[in-house]
């Protein structure tokens, strides 16, 4: 079996209810909600959450009853991967059977796109990773246009080469992590204590699609960017 999650705290301290606002015509968790219930490879859905009312709304939609998520979970400081772990065990509880792997949308990154999903598990089923992690291109670059203060406060790169590197086409490829999609292998996610513990590979998608709301001008950039997917016609469930 493959189940799906989302992960949605009540608490928010740059957007504050942010997983359960409306963004073009929906709560924002329905945008990712929708995605893991139109997809056929995906058997059962769970929902980790502090939330009661985000936790009625996703039974509603035919989430498995999981119970609210421990206390423990739901700080600031709680690991995704601790909140990963509780919701795997619950929802193979909950359905009965074990679970093949582990798919986790971020709630906050509502302009993914069905087929990157589809690219994840793709690559999961063909690799046999113990995590696909989306990624993108990232914007700035260590080797180039990061910098960080030295011992008598001047600037520098954050990551030097013999040489410098003077245009961003020469720096090395660095990619940022994003949310939209993670595919992981459930024994890893058992028995590993964070991420990177095992052999995580990326699965590279369009940085245009790569934005995440923590700030309240990420949730306007957001929902410019999803209304202009829905004006041309690219959202499909």
């Amino acid at each position: 079996m493959i189940l799906g999650h989302i992960g949605a705290r009540k608490g928010s301290k740059g957007v504050p209810g942010k997983n359960f606002r409306n963004i073009c015509g929906k709560p924002l968790i329905d945008w990712s909600l929708d995605q893991l219930f139109a997809n056929p490879r995906i058997e059962d859905v769970v929902v980790s959450t502090d939330d009661a009312a985000i936790y009625d709304h996703a039974i509603q939609r035919g989430a498995l009853e999981i119970g609210l998520r421990p206390a423990e979970l739901a700080t600031d400081a709680a690991p995704k991967w601790g909140v990963w772990q509780h919701a795997l065990a619950a929802g193979e509880a909950a359905a009965g059977r074990a679970v093949s792997a582990f798919v986790d949308l971020d709630c906050t990154s509502p302009l993914r796109l069905p087929e990157d999903i589809d690219a994840a598990l793709d690559l999961f089923q063909s690799a046999r990773p113990d995590m696909v992690m989306s990624v993108c291109e990232a914007r700035k670059n260590p080797y180039f246009n990061m910098l960080e203060l030295d011992a008598q406060g001047a600037l520098q790169v954050s990551k030097s080469l013999p040489g410098g590197v003077w245009a961003r086409q020469n720096a090395p490829l660095v990619y940022e992590h994003v949310g939209l999609v993670y595919v992981v292998a459930p024994d890893y996610l058992r028995r590993a204590k964070t991420l990177y513990d095992g052999r995580v590979i990326p699965v590279e998608l369009p940085a245009e699609r790569c934005h995440d709301i923590d700030m309240p001008h990420d949730f306007r950039l957001v929902e410019f960017l999803l209304q202009e997917q829905l004006n041309e016609g690219v959202r499909k469930v």
